[in-house]
């Protein structure tokens, strides 16, 4: 009783200071506090409905966050399996991804666990992407190297051009040439190795 009494909030201490028997305290805790499962449990519900595996940047902010949101329901009676768990972690991978789910969910794995286990080793190896605005930022804004590449080779062709409409056609070897140089330029830009996996030549 003296350890109820000393952990109870203070605002608490002076309603229940007259309780003799932990269990009376106990129950009339309960009585007062029970109907909170109506309040928490809706809640965790509905951000279940909208809790997605794309919108984190990590797998163990995933994880943390998916392991919040089912305690909160299982205390208020409502159980999450790990068949539900899995099948949210896969319904809500990136579109861009579909191809990756189904060859994760073809390995058949039975515990969320073992999952996180295998999508935290992808994490590792750049294989995983997670985000909806890092596949729409890759699209709409092309690598600093492919501008550089892409500004060098118009500017060169139309100083070549110009060459060649002043001088009468002597400049046409030369802006050859030039266009040879952007073309090995090129080929270096496609050698650089890539920022997110480290490969080349894609």
């Amino acid at each position: 009783m003296i350890l109820l009494l000393h952990h109870i909030d203070n605002s608490l201490k002076e309603e229940y200071n007259t309780k003799e028997d932990p269990t009376d305290l106990w129950q009339s805790l309960k009585d007062k506090f029970d109907h909170q499962k109506y309040v928490i449990l809706p809640k965790a519900k509905h951000e279940w409905l909208n809790f997605r595996f794309q919108d984190y940047k990590s797998v163990g902010e995933y994880t943390s966050a998916m392991f919040g949101i089912t305690s909160r329901m299982v205390l208020c009676g409502q159980e999450v399996s790990d068949f539900d768990m899995i099948e949210k972690t896969f319904q809500t991978f990136h579109p861009g991804n579909v191809i990756l789910q189904q060859q994760y969910r073809a390995k058949g794995y039975t515990t969320y666990s073992e999952l996180m286990q295998v999508l935290l080793v992808a994490e590792q190896n750049n294989q995983l992407v997670m985000l909806n605005h890092q596949t729409g930022s890759t699209g709409s804004s092309p690598f600093p190297e492919a501008n550089v590449a892409s500004s060098s080779q118009n500017n060169r062709t139309e100083h070549g051009r110009g060459r060649g409409r002043y001088r009468g056609g002597h400049g046409r070897g030369r802006g050859g040439g030039r266009k040879n140089d952007v073309g090995r330029e090129a080929g270096k830009q496609k050698e650089t190795a890539c920022y997110r996996c480290g490969m080349k030549n894609h």
